[in-house]
């Protein structure tokens, strides 16, 4: 099946919503909960929340939140399937970095090319504005972790996690001058 790349718009939010549900239970469940996944799913990606991040991106170069999605097609009158989402701002403290906030993929697309198109997206939209890449995944999100090194991240560091203590998150960063 095809699936488009685009720029996300407020009609999204419920799919990204969803996505975010069930990337989160399926990646950290045996780790947090099912009670604290949906916690944190509802504190992170409450439809306001989204709704002003994509709309904060629009119409910026120094930002985007992108949506993997079927293929319109309105005169079908179908629904469009979600299948991953990606979100990057500027990172604050330094202007040449931008920060990957979120990168989320539908479990059954796992594997798909979906998480790898959304990341190509987004670094050819912010590649002329910035140098480096950088984000931050739970240590012990495994899958997360294989799939940014296999696309080229470094490990440049680890740090708390905003989940509570004992929690860590591996920073990892690549270089948007070299893709």
């Amino acid at each position: 099946m095809t699936r488009v790349v685009r720029r996300a718009t407020v009609d999204d939010v419920w799919g990204i919503h969803e996505i975010a549900r069930e990337s989160w239970h399926a990646a950290y469940d045996d780790v947090l909960g099912s009670e604290r996944v949906d916690e944190v799913v509802d504190d992170w990606y409450a439809f306001g929340d989204l709704e002003s991040s994509i709309t904060d991106t629009n119409g910026r170069d120094d930002a985007a939140f992108l949506v993997a999605t079927n293929p319109p097609m309105p005169e079908s009158g179908d629904e469009t399937d979600y299948y991953g989402f990606a979100h990057a701002v500027p990172w604050p403290e330094d202007s040449s970095v931008a920060f990957l906030a979120r990168l989320y993929v539908e479990p059954d697309s796992w594997n798909d090319g979906i998480g790898t198109a959304l990341l190509e997206a987004l670094e050819a939209e912010l590649s002329a504005g910035f140098e480096r890449l950088r984000l931050a995944v739970l240590a012990a999100n495994d899958i997360g972790i294989s799939f940014y090194e296999s696309r080229g991240f470094d490990r440049v560091g680890t740090r708390s996690s905003d989940l509570g203590p004992g929690f860590e998150e591996h920073v990892y960063e690549t270089s948007l001058s070299e893709r």
